[in-house]
């Protein structure tokens, strides 16, 4: 009783202290739960323990989940349990890739599929390329010296902050016939214009409106790569006579090199990823005009009567293996100039 009133009067000493008190009791008592698991499975192991609830969450989400995709790719038919779906090998992976010309969808079994392939294809270069290039161009603008520099930052990432679909409805009531921007045509003389019911305007839309969402995240992080350059290096470029071009191009861009391939890699996996936002925005069309390979493999597993989740399946696992070789493949240009640069 003694032994455990000491205890008590110790603890309401440490909470009378204030937050640095409670902060201690509290570290004495994770040490107390600690110290025996610690002598238990020893000094080396309780790094694996800290990591096991990690280790638990990526294996039942993640990794589980690609294990059973690629299972799903090798079976057939409509049914969703995995011992009710028979085994079918790589008949899958044969069906997407018939073709009798791989330059015209029409001539291959699943048409579809090389339509969202040619549209994802279309996409990522355009809308990777434009971001990356007007998010470098917002980059420097904002870590010059502006007036409310710190305003433009924040509203620059502004959008990022907004969920996806919300961000396709507001551009979607921009956009359509009776929106806001043919509303401002009209009111000039002009003609109303179906920005999503042609096939070209409905792309290019799709492109714009995902860089615009998605810009102030790559900006940021070339913001920070910039901030990152030491300033006596411009300096003594400015000393020695270098113009602000000779010294974008010899000091920023090698120095920025770097942070610029953690971008694209970011870029390039968003941009393929990309769903959330066409789907609201122009559903897929007009017709297959906007279809990306995501939404094809929602339209393929979920979007119809006649589920095809071994097709959609054998989709998923062909995107994540492209996309895979893409990104190895940026990695290691990236380390070759990193080379190049020493």
């Amino acid at each position: 009783m003694a032994a455990r009133a000491t205890v008590v009067q110790r603890a309401a000493a440490l909470v009378g202290r204030g937050v640095e008190g409670v902060y201690v009791l509290l570290m004495n008592a994770v040490g107390l739960l600690m110290e025996p698991l610690q002598r238990l499975v020893g000094m080396r192991r309780m790094a694996w323990l800290f990591l096991l609830p990690n280790l638990l969450v990526f294996t039942i989400f993640i990794l589980f989940p690609m294990v059973l995709n690629v299972y799903y790719a090798t079976t057939s038919g409509p049914r969703l349990y995995p011992q009710d779906r028979p085994f079918v090998g790589t008949a899958n992976f044969e069906r997407l890739f018939t073709c009798t010309d791989y330059t015209n969808p029409n001539t291959c079994l699943e048409d579809r599929f090389w339509r969202a392939a040619r549209n994802t294809g279309v996409f990522v270069l355009f809308q990777v390329g434009g971001m990356v290039a007007i998010s470098l161009l917002t980059a420097l603008v904002l870590n010059r010296k502006v007036v409310a520099r710190g305003f433009f930052r924040s509203v620059f990432f502004y959008p990022v902050l907004l969920s996806p679909v919300v961000v396709a409805l507001i551009w979607k009531w921009i956009l359509q016939r009776d929106g806001v921007l043919n509303a401002m045509l009209v009111s000039l003389g002009g003609e109303p214009i179906n920005f999503l019911l042609s096939g070209s305007w409905a792309m290019a839309w799709v492109i714009m409106v995902s860089i615009w969402a998605n810009m102030g995240f790559y900006t940021l992080i070339l913001l920070a790569g910039l901030q990152s350059i030491p300033v006596e290096l411009y300096d003594a470029g400015a000393i020695d006579g270098t113009s602000t071009l000779q010294s974008f191009r010899h000091i920023t861009l090698p120095l920025l090199m770097p942070t610029m391939m953690v971008v694209l890699v970011l870029a390039l996996i968003r941009a393929v990823q990309m769903f959330d936002e066409v789907f609201v925005l122009t559903g897929g069309g007009p017709g297959s005009a906007t279809l990306l390979l995501v939404q094809y493999i929602y339209q393929t597993g979920f979007g119809t009567q006649n589920p095809r989740f071994g097709l959609a399946a054998a989709t998923s696992v062909t995107l994540g293996a492209v996309l895979l070789v893409a990104t190895l493949l940026q990695l290691r240009i990236g380390r070759g100039s990193e080379r190049h640069l020493a």
